[in-house]
């Protein structure tokens, strides 16, 4: 069935599809749309699930911990402000191992208020175990919410995921979107059926005291080896989604015209979109310029970028955030991935759309003309799109 939806709608029929059991709802701009269809699916009779309407987002994120330790496939939404206010619970969640789904409206991070795009929210959870895809589409929105709970739900991964979508460029904007059929989804999910639950016939208990001497060392391993196993199952997932919905997103990079590609620029999310259209011109020119999205970053595609990286000469990257260390944050990782190539390319980083700035054509000319130009450049040269000092 196609309909006409935003990014939010699409999150809340993904959640609706994928028959989450338990919904907790906490409202924030701009993904408040999320939990508000998801109650008039409940209100209607459309979805059976228990939906909780909680008093913070950080009550929200225990709820679904709660929730999910007992055995239920659980589901919440969020963005900005309030993924920050649940980040002790981001860590609990994924140190209990549970796997709940989440979609997080990528927003800038106050102050100043802003309800726009960037990935400072999203980014500043980078090490808190979970799972974090960036959608570029609306659909893409819906069919990874069902594949996430595919591969966290699976025995040898059970982490949570993160979906990220920009604010407004994704969540408010409506596009023509597939949704799956109710029975071919069921028999692609099953249902979630944890071998150890919260149950008071067989009494348990999930997070107590370690001591240093015991097993919290091996607890954190097992959490990095559930990540790392997170990795072949993304892509095992999304190759058997195409084969059943017709659709799939390259796994964990997805590559567009990168074949012949002597410049590669590096991206995540919704202007995605418009790095296709200005690779398009370029090859139309006779460039030979490619794009990589960054589908996943958590776990970090680095075998995918090593192999990309081995046939290229340059690497352009973009990040909508930046870590106050040094640049942004891909820009860092990709750099660390790739140093011990011994024919590594150019890697250049550029801080771009902060706050909801506008990536444009021009946006991504400039990137290009400074990534193909001088190298020695201070890092605060690498933030292109500003009203003053753009060069």
């Amino acid at each position: 069935m196609k309909l006409m939806l935003s990014g939010n709608e699409a999150a809340a029929h993904g959640a609706r599809i994928a028959r989450a059991e338990v919904i907790s709802a906490y409202p924030i701009t701009p993904q408040t749309k999320i939990v508000e269809k998801l109650a008039d699916f409940v209100a209607s009779g459309e979805m059976k699930t228990e939906f909780i309407k909680v008093e913070s987002e950080h009550s929200a994120m225990a709820a679904c911990i709660s929730a999910s330790l007992v055995g239920a496939r659980t589901f919440t939404a969020t963005s900005s402000q309030g993924l920050l206010l649940m980040h002790e619970m981001l860590h609990w969640a994924s140190g209990s191992r549970t796997p709940i789904v989440m979609v997080n409206i990528n927003r800038a991070v106050a102050p100043p208020w802003s309800v726009w795009a960037d990935h400072t929210d999203s980014i500043a959870q980078r090490d808190t175990g979970w799972i974090q895809y960036y959608c570029e589409s609306c659909q893409e929105v819906v069919d990874t919410l069902i594949q996430a709970y595919k591969v966290c739900e699976h025995e040898s991964v059970r982490m949570p995921a993160m979906l990220s979508e920009d604010a407004f460029y994704l969540s408010h904007t409506s596009e023509p979107v597939d949704l799956p059929e109710q029975d071919e989804v069921d028999a692609f999910l099953g249902t979630y059926e944890p071998e150890h639950t919260l149950d008071v016939d067989d009494p348990r208990s999930f997070g107590s005291l370690t001591m240093p001497h015991q097993w919290y060392f091996e607890f954190r391993y097992k959490m990095a080896e559930g990540m790392e196993r997170a990795r072949s199952r993304i892509i095992e997932v999304d190759e058997e989604f195409g084969r059943i919905f017709g659709r799939s997103y390259g796994g964990m990079l997805e590559l567009y015209r990168c074949d012949d590609a002597e410049t590669v620029i590096v991206a995540a999310g919704s202007m995605s979109s418009t790095i296709r259209e200005a690779v398009d011109r370029y090859r139309e020119e006779g460039k030979k310029i490619g794009l990589a999205r960054l589908r996943v970053f958590r776990p970090f595609p680095r075998d995918e970028l090593r192999a990309l990286a081995s046939r290229v000469s340059r690497l352009i990257v973009l990040d909508r955030s930046f870590c106050f260390g040094n640049e942004g944050a891909f820009h860092n990782e990709i750099k660390a991935a790739l140093f011990d190539l011994e024919d590594r390319p150019e890697v250049r980083g550029y801080v771009i759309g902060i706050g909801g700035r506008d990536v444009t054509l021009d946006t991504i000319d400039t990137v290009v003309k400074r990534g193909e130009g001088n190298p020695e450049m201070n890092v605060l040269d690498t933030w292109v799109g500003l009203r003053r000092c753009e060069q």
